[in-house]
């Protein structure tokens, strides 16, 4: 595979996993296992996940800047 590819793969595979949890958890909080508690949380994280991941491509960047100066700080 083309490394210009895996950082959107990756970034896919690290955000899909975390919003369906969250999503769960948040759904399952607020409204507990109604009879559409799975269409409820489907409609969550329909919303989540899109915003999360390209948010990811924002955040992921400026985080790693970060820890390098936090690291470069300790030695």
């Amino acid at each position: 595979m083309k490394q210009k590819y895996f950082r959107y793969i990756n970034t896919l595979f690290i955000v899909f996993p975390m919003t369906l949890i969250m999503a769960l958890v948040g759904t399952l909080r607020n409204n507990g296992l109604s009879e559409d508690w799975l269409i409820k949380l489907l409609k969550t994280w329909s919303i989540m996940f899109p915003v999360a991941y390209l948010s990811a491509f924002i955040i992921i960047p400026q985080a790693r800047k970060l820890a390098e100066k936090v690291t470069e700080m300790n030695k």
